[in-house]
């Protein structure tokens, strides 16, 4: 199931990428049922917060009718950072599957791990590498354009 709904996350990295973003997806799942999507919208929205994982916590909250997501699930390509590990947390979203680490900014564990502090209320359990060479790659283009313009 993992690999499934990763693809739509992926499918979600897609779109940001077709616009010029940052090409990160995630997806909020409970009861197995997608409730929320997300992708990057740092520059279309200007705004600093319009990251993924933000974005489908703020759709599955108004899915849910509150802040608390028990008992779900988020999906996300690429490692989340700190301010939407710290998102996760807050959420109280139970498990979180990660494709591709992000040696430089990931809070999950790569740099720093907020999302299962154990100082915190709240921890939710990780699963890595979920199609980690295609959320991985979507990257490595990107920034490779990018950096050739």
């Amino acid at each position: 199931m993992d690999e499934y709904f990763m693809k739509i996350a992926l499918n979600e990295a897609y779109k940001a990428y077709s616009i010029g973003e940052v090409p990160v997806g995630a997806l909020i799942i409970n009861d197995r049922k997608v409730i929320a999507t997300g992708y990057n919208m740092k520059e279309t929205l200007k705004d600093p917060t319009a990251h993924a994982e933000i974005i489908a916590i703020k759709k599955a909250s108004e899915v849910l009718g509150g802040w608390r997501l028990i008992g779900c699930t988020m999906y996300v390509t690429i490692e989340p950072c700190a301010m939407c590990a710290g998102a996760i947390v807050n959420s109280r979203i139970e498990r979180l599957v990660i494709g591709a680490k992000d040696p430089k900014m990931g809070a999950c564990g790569s740099t720093v791990n907020i999302v299962q502090n154990e100082d915190f209320n709240h921890r939710a359990d990780i699963t890595w590498g979920t199609m980690e060479d295609e959320c991985s790659e979507i990257m490595k283009v990107f920034f490779r354009k990018l950096r050739n313009k």
